[in-house]
C-alpha cells in the first residue's frame, strides 16, 4: 500500500472506531488509549506516545478539535490545524489510530474505543483523569506516564516568540 494512504487510513471517523476495536480485540488485543492537542509535536510526545503504545497492542489518540484546543488554551492555539496534528500523529509507528473529537474532554471517545489502558500525562492523577471511572469499572487500567522535563508545547511557544 502507498505510505501516504497507510498515513491517512489511520485517520478514523468517531463512527468508525469501534468496527476496528473490534478487528483489534478479536486478535486478543490490549486497546491504549490517549489524548491531547499534540499542537507543536516534540520530543516529550514522542517519548511519551511510545511509552503509552508499550502498554498495550494498539495505541488509539484522541486528537481536540482545533475548535477543542481554542478552548482549552486559549484564542492563539492551535498553531497548526487538526488535520496537520492528526497526519502528524498518524504517520509515527506508535500510533495505530487517531480521532479528532470536538468536545473538551474525550469521555465520549471513551466510552466508543473502550480501552484496556487509559493514559495520561504525569500531571493528571490517575483517578483525576477522565474516563477514569468508566475504565476502571470495566476491568481497565488507568495510568499516568512521567513528562520528559523541559519539554512541551507551551515552552515552545515562548521560546519563539522571543526570538
Amino acid at each position: 500500500m502507498n505510505p501516504w494512504k497507510q498515513i491517512e487510513a489511520k485517520i478514523l471517523a468517531q463512527d468508525k472506531i469501534h468496527l476496528q476495536v473490534a478487528e483489534w480485540k478479536k486478535q486478543s488485543a490490549k486497546v491504549v488509549f490517549t489524548n491531547g492537542c499534540f499542537d507543536l509535536l516534540h520530543y516529550g510526545h514522542i517519548h511519551y506516545l511510545a511509552a503509552a503504545k508499550a502498554l498495550g497492542t494498539h495505541l488509539v489518540v484522541g486528537l481536540n478539535s482545533s475548535a477543542s484546543v481554542s478552548r482549552l488554551k486559549g484564542a492563539h492555539r492551535p498553531i497548526k490545524d487538526e488535520q496537520s496534528r492528526a497526519i502528524l500523529l498518524a504517520a509515527l509507528t506508535c500510533v495505530d489510530a487517531v480521532i479528532i473529537f470536538e468536545e473538551d474532554t474525550p469521555l465520549e471517545l471513551i466510552k466508543k474505543v473502550q480501552p484496556d489502558v487509559l493514559v495520561k500525562g504525569g500531571d493528571w492523577p490517575a483517578k483525576q483523569i477522565v474516563g477514569y471511572d468508566f475504565v476502571s469499572q470495566r476491568g481497565g487500567k488507568v495510568c499516568n506516564l512521567d513528562f520528559i522535563p523541559g519539554y512541551s508545547t507551551t515552552a515552545l511557544e515562548e521560546k519563539i516568540r522571543k526570538n
